[in-house]
């Protein structure tokens, strides 16, 4: 009987036991850390950020299709205009111009409602309809390189604020433990890293769009010239 009642008694004190290191196992575990949670450490710093990766990504979704748009909309329109022309279709090549609703068909539209005018107006008048639409184009693309040079100088701000931390809470409890810092140190290197990435992303998005822009004005500089050339062609 004594026997069996030390047999239980082990019994119990090793499942006791076992309870205990499974209890010590669970709270040294470490804690899962989300994204969102993450991002959340980095302060109010990242609210700012929040809104500049926002804005330039509607700015330049928004500028990729209009730019898209219109040079979609300028394929083979010079050619069309050259032959209504050689046909003498003049309020022909006009209605094309107009109903293509590009860059170049209002340049050229502006240019066909000129002719009989010295050629020197005509230029001038295409030059100013071109940088007007040149101007349409490149709107609010500037934003994007404003973010692009923000974003950076924000992450350093959150870094600094980061390191101020770390020492308030270190004067505060008179020692330097991980606890203390970490704090700190998570407001650093997460604005730090999120300023770093919404100025790169937007730097390249800059660049892109500035890209295409400059794609569409080598066109339509390179069609008002050949449209300057037609004007002067003898019988024109």
């Amino acid at each position: 009987m004594i026997t069996l009642l030390q047999v239980a008694n082990d019994t119990v004190n090793q499942l006791t036991d076992t309870a205990n290191v499974a209890k010590q196992a669970v709270a040294a575990a470490p804690t899962q850390l989300h994204f969102i949670d993450l991002l959340f450490k980095g302060g109010w710093v990242m609210i700012p950020l929040a809104i500049l990766a926002f804005a330039g990504l509607v700015i330049f979704v928004e500028r990729y299709i209009t730019i898209r748009k219109a040079s979609k909309s300028e394929s083979n329109l010079m050619l069309q205009v050259k032959q209504y022309i050689h046909d003498g279709r003049l309020e022909n090549a006009i209605a094309l111009c107009r109903n293509n609703n590009s860059p170049l068909g209002r340049m050229l539209e502006k240019g066909l409602r000129r002719i009989g005018r010295p050629i020197k107006d005509i230029e001038a008048a295409i030059e100013n309809v071109g940088k007007h639409e040149v101007s349409k184009l490149e709107k609010n693309i500037s934003i994007l390189g404003i973010v692009a040079g923000i974003a950076p100088m924000l992450g350093f701000v959150g870094t600094i604020i980061g390191v101020i931390t770390i020492f308030h809470d270190v004067s505060v409890k008179g020692a330097i433990e991980i606890g203390t810092i970490s704090g700190g140190l998570y407001t650093k290197m997460i604005t730090s890293a999120t300023g770093l990435i919404v100025g790169i992303i937007a730097y390249v998005l800059y660049h892109v769009l500035n890209a295409m822009v400059e794609g569409i004005v080598l066109r339509m500089e390179t069609d008002a010239l050949e449209f300057i050339d037609l004007l002067e062609e003898p019988g024109k």
